[in-house]
């Protein structure tokens, strides 16, 4: 038997090694938190070998132990666990028996059990259920949305109106020069694609069709819903994931305020309001950019590019972009504000949120941008 005193006086370990399945470690003295330090580390070090068997703490020589020594030996005990092992309170006096009883010291630790691989149906199990759960919570919400429209439809004064202006600020005036810029570049990139194929044929005019057209019927409302679903969108879900995993959705809800006509209904109106006129500035930039390139590189005049826009752009596809865009705004601000209010799990729970708010928003955009264009294509528009 080996025996090692501690740098601090009255605390003194004497481990006895004992059998290969057991292992008798004698404490004594007075342990006080002052001494955690270096009674952990001589305990460490007595149990670093251990792997499985039984390791036993005799207490009979301890006249005084803190709290704190004792959560060091019941942490030990939950790492001797996790090895196989089991450790041991023995021979405490009354008082100290006392203390070990109050911090759980007599209750056994398990083994943790390993994990399981999941097998592939219990994977397509998990991955069904939380798709159902998850268009419950659509349906309920879209449901929700419903009767606070009707509701604030009848009467007006129920709406929270006065927070819509400040949301068209926030998505439409602060949007703007992103919008601009990356409209004007999508001009600015149709045409000098398409400079060196109408050059070749000599139908450097036309590259005029070719922005004006593709950037009014698709480009334009594509591009600013993009940037709104990726901005506004992603903003929304975690104003409103924030709100709820801090329960202040709960309290406006306690205090009588209505979640969807509150919430939902002023930042959906902006989103509507906003995206069309971003779109209608879009399609100006566009074509501004188109401008550029066929002036410098096609040798088309200002006036030429204009008269010729003119000519090819007519209403009905500044029309039929504007209404995708409105279809493109209503869709973001739905998707964004009903995965904010089913935000849960903290600030892990807000980001995901977030990331499946873009991801859902630019899924259903092509999903309407493709409806509306066979839709469109159908009826000759």
């Amino acid at each position: 038997m080996a025996t090692a005193e501690l740098a601090t006086p009255g605390v003194m370990l004497i481990p006895d090694q004992g059998s290969s399945t057991s292992r008798l470690i004698p404490l004594q003295g007075e342990l006080r938190m002052r001494d955690a330090d270096a009674l952990w580390s001589q305990l460490s070090a007595a149990v670093a070998d251990v792997h499985d068997g039984i390791v036993t703490f005799d207490l009979a020589r301890v006249s005084i132990m803190d709290g704190g020594i004792l959560s060091l030996l019941l942490h030990l005990r939950a790492m001797l666990a996790e090895r196989g092992a089991r450790l041991e309170l023995s021979g405490a006096n009354e008082r100290l028996a006392a203390l070990i009883e109050l911090y759980g010291g007599n209750e056994r630790v398990a083994r943790p059990a390993k994990k399981k691989a999941e097998g592939v149906i219990h994977q397509i199990g998990r991955a069904t259920v939380s798709v159902l759960e998850e268009a419950r919570l659509i349906v309920d919400f879209l449901g929700q949305m419903s009767v606070a429209a009707v509701n604030v439809a009848r009467r007006p004064s129920r709406g929270n109106w006065h927070d819509t202006l400040p949301f068209v600020e926030k998505t439409g005036v602060d949007a703007l020069p992103i919008v601009l810029l990356i409209n004007t570049l999508v001009g600015f990139v149709m045409a000098f694609q398409a400079a060196k194929q109408l050059a070749a044929y000599g139908a450097n005019i036309y590259v005029a069709d070719l922005v004006g057209i593709s950037v009014t019927r698709e480009l334009a409302p594509l591009m600013t819903a993009i940037i709104v679903c990726g901005r506004s969108g992603a903003a929304i879900a975690a104003e409103l994931g924030t709100m709820k995993v801090s329960e202040e959705i709960d309290a406006l809800r306690i205090m009588g305020f209505g979640t969807v006509s509150y919430l939902v209904l002023p930042r959906a109106l902006a989103l509507v309001l906003v995206v069309p006129v971003l779109t209608l500035l879009a399609d100006i930039v566009g074509i501004v950019g188109g401008m550029l390139v066929a002036s410098t590189s096609l040798g088309v005049s200002r006036q030429g590019y204009l008269n010729e826009t003119l000519i090819a752009v007519h209403p009905l596809d500044v029309g039929t972009g504007l209404i995708k865009s409105a279809a493109f705004a209503m869709t973001i601000a739905l998707i964004a504000c009903q995965q904010g209010i089913a935000t849960s799990g903290g600030a892990e729970g807000v980001g995901r949120r977030a990331t499946s708010t873009v991801v859902a928003s630019l899924f259903c955009i092509v999903l309407i941008d493709t409806f509306f264009t066979v839709v469109f294509r159908a009826l000759g528009v």
